[in-house]
């Protein structure tokens, strides 16, 4: 079965399709972790800035911890668009 591929990896169709995947697949990841990190340091070295009252009982790293759950959400989202409109099309052509 690998044999039957060998083709398809040099097509430039296939190429684009490897090059735009890899990019998104950077860029999320990118913005994944480096949130994940900054909250991470801030739950870890700023303990008073996470401690500050936002409203009523909720204080920054409560209200942190629930946006990592949201960007993650965005992130996804976003890349499922990116996926439909860009990557998609191509692997059907391709296909």
């Amino acid at each position: 079965m690998a044999g039957g591929l060998a083709p398809v990896a040099g097509h430039e169709k296939f190429l684009l399709l490897r090059r735009r995947f890899r990019r998104a697949a950077v860029v999320v990841t990118a913005g994944f972790l480096g949130w994940y990190l900054v909250f991470v340091g801030l739950a870890a070295f700023a303990r008073g800035f996470m401690a500050r009252t936002v409203a009523g009982s909720v204080n920054v790293a409560l209200l942190l911890g629930l946006l990592q759950f949201a960007s993650t959400f965005a992130l996804t989202c976003g890349y499922l668009v990116y996926a439909r409109r860009r990557l998609d099309p191509l692997a059907g052509e391709l296909r």
